[in-house]
């Protein structure tokens, strides 16, 4: 239904300054203002129970917002935090964060969708012109004011009020701090976690693929293997926090290409250990040129020697990667004789 099909009567009344002046065009002015379109009214403007349906809608938004938010509540005190759900067709999700997800996703839209829909059906819609105005106030205005303030500064005694000034500035330079008690809930700080990984000595180096001990002879030369410590699996509920560092980049090279001394001293027989995490932001390396003895990390291209200590040779990482000393047990199988001497990936704020 359009305006045109609704009689005269019925329409709303236009108001008066709704479309400004029409300019006309001459020498001076030769782009003339064309003026408003014709305003054309909303079936919510000519007929009142459009405008109910519309209203009605408005506040089923509303309400479904207030429920989400009553269940992302519901959500944060009730479900653990270590329970998982299966959600098609994306895999397990923890439960806990799929719930407040859903439950925030849902209040915040309805709200924006509640707002959007009252404002195209129901407020208003007519166009209204205003010629611009000086912005700065009068002189009267101006001077009124300054005098208002130096009249209440006076009356308010604060620079005779020492006490009570000093007092008032300590008060509002310490409400802030109130804030700070709101971090708690975004977890404990890490201290020392961030420069420590499982390897220590003695821990034998577990390839990622077979899940088996290696033995020297187990890595060819120009190969490429990732190794983990032994006795962590993937079943372990800290897996992925261990593994992102302590994952293993396992490289066998002739001891002649090999350019460091301490890179040297920290093989076995030509076989290296690195940290597989790229010290840029943390993405997993795994490209590796047998030719150049180059790794390079797929996601921002840094690219490191591994026969000169790992150093940085191209991209946006920042330093080496940490290389871990290696050695044989009794029985023959690759360890490790120590942890990294420095923290793996990239830096953080406590690093010194």
């Amino acid at each position: 239904m359009s305006s045109q099909d609704i009689p005269e009567e019925n329409l709303p009344a236009e108001q008066d300054h709704a479309h400004g002046a029409v300019g006309i065009a001459d020498e001076e002015n030769p782009f003339a203002d064309p003026g408003l379109p014709p305003h054309e009214h909303r079936i919510q403007d000519i007929d009142e129970r459009a405008a109910k349906r519309s209203e009605r809608t408005v506040a089923l938004l509303f309400t479904v917002s207030m429920l989400a938010t009553i269940g992302f509540i519901a959500s944060y005190v009730t479900i653990p935090h270590d329970k998982s759900i299966f959600v098609f067709p994306i895999g397990h999700l923890s439960a806990l964060n799929f719930a407040l997800g859903l439950t925030l996703g849902t209040a915040l839209f309805c709200i924006g969708a509640g707002a959007v829909h009252w404002a195209r059906t129901l407020m208003s819609d007519v166009e209204i012109t205003d010629q611009r105005h000086p912005i700065e106030a009068a002189p009267e205005v101006r001077a009124k004011v300054h005098d208002d303030f130096r009249q209440g500064a006076k009356e308010s005694a604060l620079g005779r009020r020492k006490l009570i000034r000093n007092t008032m500035f300590g008060a509002l330079a310490l409400v802030p701090l109130s804030g700070l008690m709101l971090l708690r809930d975004l977890g404990p700080l890490p201290g020392t976690s961030l420069r420590h990984t499982l390897w220590a000595k003695g821990k034998r180096l577990v390839n990622m693929n077979t899940n088996q001990p290696l033995r020297p002879e187990d890595v060819a030369v120009g190969s490429l293997t990732f190794a983990k410590p032994d006795g962590l699996e993937e079943t372990d509920e800290e897996f992925q926090t261990e593994i992102a560092k302590a994952a293993l980049m396992i490289v066998r090279l002739q001891p002649g290409n090999i350019k460091d001394k301490r890179e040297l001293d920290w093989s076995h027989e030509g076989i290296v250990a690195f940290s597989k995490i790229c010290t840029h932001v943390g993405c997993p390396i795994s490209l590796y040129e047998q030719q150049t003895h180059h790794v390079l990390c797929p996601c921002h291209q840094s690219t490191f020697d591994l026969s000169d200590g790992a150093r940085v040779i191209f991209g946006p990482a920042g330093h080496a990667l940490p290389q871990l000393r290696i050695g044989v047990d009794s029985e023959g199988y690759l360890q490790a004789l120590g942890d990294f001497e420095e923290p793996v990936g990239p830096a953080f704020w406590e690093r010194g």
